[in-house]
């Protein structure tokens, strides 16, 4: 897995920085980030930038998905010279942003089928929208926050088969209240190092800004979780430990004393990826979004060094 910094793009640097709007089925994935000898979205829509830009180009997301999670409200950012952003038209009577997001499109739409055997299937990424950024724009460090998503069926005449991709089939009925009163004392600026896969040199200080679970009108428990920014496997393991707490396993004060135990217990679980769903990722006004980055950038690595110390 590559550990690349987003790039700093400089004001004369003469690039254009375009925004990629996104949603996949992580199914047939090993996760977002690019691997050696796997499949995973940034090499599949990497690969389709290169086919039509004819040179490489990498991408910057805002976050870096495990293997099997899905995404509605995926963001990327890619930087272009302007004459590959005003070539993307070739002449023809519509806008590069229109131009782009029918070519690169249509490319990962071919390579995804040329990969599947069954080609009737609908791809499995899916470019939503192209625009030009504005100044100061980076889809991971400009981010105020995203919210993830966690579909649930507890109960057997919940089991929808036609829905078993993006559902967690609980063997064990869970009770909501207990479940909320646990996640609750999770909020807030906190250092997650229990729940998550340690990355050297990584800060696990993070704000989790929400984190509830309710139960839809047709039974189905919907988690939410909301923070300025994730940990590698953080989701899942606050979902996989608060569901302990759902079944009456342990009672909602062990979640606070696990957080302040800062590891990971031998026990731990991570909940299953393929119900989790990247569904938004939140950006301030355009006048602000240069400061966030730079704020984001420097609170992000005054953590890892304070940690390091």
């Amino acid at each position: 897995m590559t550990e690349l910094k987003p790039a700093v793009l400089r004001q004369d640097s003469g690039l254009l920085r375009v925004r990629l709007d996104l949603a996949y089925d992580g199914a047939p994935f090993s996760g977002w980030a690019l691997q050696p000898g796997l499949a995973t979205v940034q090499g599949v829509i990497e690969a389709g930038l290169e086919t039509v830009l004819r040179r490489p180009a990498r991408l910057t997301v805002a976050g870096r998905t495990d293997t099997g999670v899905h995404a509605r409200g995926q963001v990327a950012h890619v930087d272009l010279t302007p004459g590959e952003w005003h070539g993307l038209s070739r002449g023809k009577e519509m806008s590069p942003e229109t131009a782009l997001l029918r070519r690169l499109g249509a490319t990962i739409s071919r390579e995804l089928n040329s990969a599947d055997s069954q080609r009737h299937r609908v791809p499995a990424v899916v470019l939503l929208k192209v625009a030009l950024a504005p100044q100061g724009f980076d889809a991971r460090f400009s981010a105020l926050w995203r919210r993830y998503s966690y579909r649930i069926a507890d109960r057997p005449q919940l089991r929808d088969p036609l829905a078993r991709s993006v559902t967690l089939w609980h063997p064990d009925e869970l009770h909501v209240d207990p479940l909320n009163a646990g996640a609750r004392q999770l909020l807030g600026l906190q250092d997650f190092r229990s729940f998550v896969k340690l990355r050297p040199g990584a800060t696990t200080v993070r704000e989790l800004q929400r984190f509830d679970f309710r139960r839809a009108e047709d039974g189905v428990i919907i988690v939410s979780v909301q923070a300025d920014a994730f940990c590698h496997n953080m989701v899942r393991g606050l979902i996989g430990s608060t569901l302990r707490v759902g079944t009456g396993e342990k009672e909602p004060q062990w979640l606070l004393e696990r957080l302040q135990a800062r590891s990971k217990e031998a026990r731990s679980v991570l909940a299953a990826p393929h119900p989790l769903v990247l569904e938004e990722v939140r950006y301030p006004d355009d006048d602000a979004i240069g400061s966030r980055a730079a704020e984001t950038r420097a609170r992000r690595d005054g953590s890892a060094r304070a940690e390091a110390l």
